[in-house]
């Protein structure tokens, strides 16, 4: 993970990716993630135009108030938006913790992207953040994001019912201690 600045914002490199903060220029590319039923079926619905703006509209007060918050996603190779991938501070059953999250368009689903930027994800809230546990909250029936977690170092620690549209939505909390990711940091070398 490289934390240095592209176009004036702050981004992380990774081997095939930038991770950035999001502008109003990236509404389009994030309506293309956002109002996808598919990519969004661990929600149980696509977003409104009005949904999309004040998903933006929160990452960008996120990163006012924390520094941090989900990040756009570049490919190196294209330039193009292709998901967004972040820490942010969520409620996980009752307590605050640091939350790797991941969304990503369709076409880049299967070929790692969601990993590569999420491993970042957990090495900046464990390397700058200093965090003591980083979690990602996954509804019980998305095993795409699972296999995220698991590969980011994170086992399945307990789990609680989201209320969201009027819907009881069983979550799964995935975590990874500070002692575990030093021992996964160890064993890497």
């Amino acid at each position: 993970m490289l934390v240095q600045t592209i176009h004036g914002r702050r981004a992380m490199e990774t081997k095939r990716l930038y991770l950035r903060e999001m502008t109003d220029a990236d509404l389009p590319a994030l309506c293309r993630i956002l109002q996808d039923k598919d990519v969004m079926y661990a929600y149980a619905h696509a977003f409104s135009d009005a949904e999309a703006r004040e998903w933006l509209d929160r990452q960008k007060a996120r990163y006012k108030q924390y520094g941090f918050g989900l990040w756009a996603v570049i490919l190196k190779t294209s330039g193009e938006m292709i998901g967004q991938c972040g820490v942010t501070v969520q409620d996980a059953g009752g307590r605050d913790a640091l939350e790797v999250g991941y969304l990503f368009c369709r076409d880049a689903w299967g070929q790692g992207f969601a990993s590569e930027a999420a491993q970042s994800c957990r090495d900046y809230a464990f390397r700058t953040l200093r965090a003591d546990e980083v979690v990602s909250i996954i509804r019980d029936n998305n095993f795409p994001s699972m296999r995220v977690a698991v590969r980011n170092g994170m086992l399945p620690r307990g789990g609680f019912v989201k209320q969201y549209y009027g819907l009881s939505m069983p979550h799964i909390v995935f975590s990874i201690s500070r002692s575990e990711w030093e021992a996964l940091q160890k064993s890497a070398k």
